[in-house]
């Protein structure tokens, strides 16, 4: 009994201590259309099979940075992921632009999770960051992993939170459950539940395009019951064909809580393979990656219309 009441004592704290942190924020995002370059393994394997050098790299997430730019052009409800190691030059170039900035902080692939070493062992990486830059961290986390790994993640999860706390900087939490297990539709509202559990609180969660209402609904409860003051939800593109985004879009735009997507590989992958061989020019790549984005905020923004319609539609 004195356990669960302590622990009821616990979860109010951290739930007053999320309250006076999400009424103090700066800014507000009803939109998110997110352009998602902090990769690096990925676009390093793709190096490596062109012939390329590494350093080339940093001159193609700047080439991203302009087609991210030249599609918000001032306008507000756009942003980037971009890591530091090797995209500094372009982290650096976004600054004071108007983007939302994400960056990644996990090691590329790492389950148990490990972080990238730049944040060094206290953390005090963070001491570096400018205030506009949101952590973000992506975890392999399932409902049904074993409790030594669930154990490990979490320590990490929880240290990693309370430093950027620490240092007042925003959290992005992405969960990616599908490539270590069957999932269905509790599947993410229970990773959800038990990361609240644990004292962590993101500003924003990055979800797997989740393909039922049923799933998006229970997501949704697991983050008002924890955090009525949450930013929200953007959903991610684990290099999912358009045709299967724009289909997940259209579901995850009838929740209010999902505020847009955080898309990578689907838009510029094709570019990099082109551009890294040498096929096409810097011109070329920046225009098809710059229309492939705008395509996909245009996606979004239909099925956020479609969806408001839908809603005015049922209430007449």
């Amino acid at each position: 009994m004195e356990h669960g009441s302590s622990t009821q004592a616990l979860r109010k704290d951290k739930a007053l201590e999320q309250l006076h942190w999400s009424t103090n924020r700066h800014g507000e995002w009803p939109e998110m259309r997110v352009f998602a370059f902090d990769h690096r393994i990925q676009l390093e394997d793709m190096a490596e099979e062109c012939g390329a050098s590494a350093e080339k790299l940093a001159v193609f997430k700047e080439l991203c940075l302009k087609a991210a730019l030249d599609v918000a052009n001032n306008s507000p409800g756009h942003g980037i992921l971009c890591d530091s190691r090797i995209g500094r030059s372009a982290l650096y170039k976004a600054a004071g632009t108007g983007l939302w900035i994400g960056r990644p902080t996990e090691w590329p692939g790492s389950r148990p999770l490990t972080l990238e070493p730049e944040l060094g062992e206290d953390m005090g990486g963070f001491t570096e960051w400018p205030a506009e830059h949101v952590v973000k961290v992506l975890c392999f986390y399932h409902p049904d992993d074993d409790d030594a790994l669930k154990t490990d993640q979490e320590a990490t999860l929880k240290r990693l939170f309370a430093a950027a706390r620490r240092n007042r900087l925003e959290f992005l939490m992405e969960v990616v459950s599908s490539k270590h297990g069957e999932t269905d539709d509790m599947s993410a509202a229970r990773v959800i539940e038990r990361l609240y559990e644990i004292g962590i609180y993101p500003d924003w969660w990055k979800l797997e395009p989740l393909v039922s209402e049923a799933a998006w609904a229970n997501v949704s409860a697991a983050i008002e019951r924890n955090d009525s003051h949450t930013r929200g939800i953007v959903v991610l593109g684990l290099d999912a064909p358009e045709e299967e985004l724009v289909a997940s879009f259209r579901t995850a735009a009838g929740f209010p809580l999902v505020k847009g997507f955080a898309v990578g590989r689907s838009i510029f992958a094709d570019s990099a393979r082109a551009w890294l061989s040498g096929s096409i020019s810097d011109d070329e790549a920046m225009v098809e990656m710059t229309e492939k984005y705008r395509r996909f905020c245009r996606h979004w923004d239909d099925a956020r219309q479609q969806a408001k319609q839908h809603t005015n539609d049922e209430a007449v």
